[in-house]
């Protein structure tokens, strides 16, 4: 098997963000990043695609993104898998310490990966996130067909009406849930290899998740 999976950082995840905007948030204004530094906190790790210390995340200087890199994220078919290698999934839950008077939203995900699909296979990638305490975005799928061999990269973005913001003055961590499946389809998995990965073939490449802010309401 192409072994792309130890090259660089990682990137794939796709999000859903198709509920309205936080109430309590709705007449709040739309304001740059805070200026002091944002700390985004990585408070529980579950999956098969993410072992214990094979994620990390980071925030960006400029308080306008933030990063989610993983090293060991890979879904794979063909001889010498087991049979529950074909799907692995990654469950993250991130607590981030907003100065008071603010609240967040994501806006836009940018998303890398790498993916060998055999003739006739195919590999789904999926995602969805939610705050706690709240309701989970609808999630989306990207499909990619063989034959592929490349690396792969996918943006989503969300109109800014239909923002999910973080609730003023409450700390709820931030939750990201995605999958990585492979199907064999008219492909042989018995002789053939197929995989998609989060890792990319160029280093330091992770999944970025673009940040708005806005200024919360004096008496939300």
């Amino acid at each position: 098997m192409k072994r792309a999976i130890t090259m660089g950082a990682a990137a794939a995840l796709l999000l859903a963000l198709a509920t309205p905007a936080y109430s309590n948030s709705a007449n709040a204004t739309a304001l740059p990043s805070p200026p002091d530094k944002i700390v985004i906190e990585l408070v529980t790790v579950n999956g098969s695609g993410c072992p214990e210390g094979t994620a990390t995340v980071d925030m960006a200087p400029d308080n306008t993104a933030f990063t989610v890199t993983y090293s060991d994220y890979l879904a794979h078919i063909g001889p010498g898998s087991s049979a529950t290698d074909f799907r692995k999934n990654c469950q993250l839950s991130l607590r981030a310490h907003v100065p008071g008077g603010f609240t967040y939203a994501i806006v836009q995900a940018d998303y890398r990966g790498y993916a060998l699909l055999q003739p006739g296979a195919n590999a789904v990638e999926r995602a969805g996130y939610y705050f706690q305490g709240m309701p989970q975005t609808s999630q989306r799928s990207h499909r990619f067909d063989g034959p592929y061999d490349d690396n792969w990269q996918a943006t989503d973005r969300t109109e800014y009406s239909e923002l999910v913001w973080a609730p003023c003055g409450e700390k709820r961590n931030f939750n990201i849930n995605t999958e990585l499946r492979v199907n064999a389809g008219t492909s042989n998995p018995q002789t053939q290899s197929s995989f998609m990965t989060m890792d990319s073939t160029d280093a330091g490449v992770s999944t970025v998740y673009h940040i708005a802010w806005k200024e919360c309401p004096e008496n939300p």
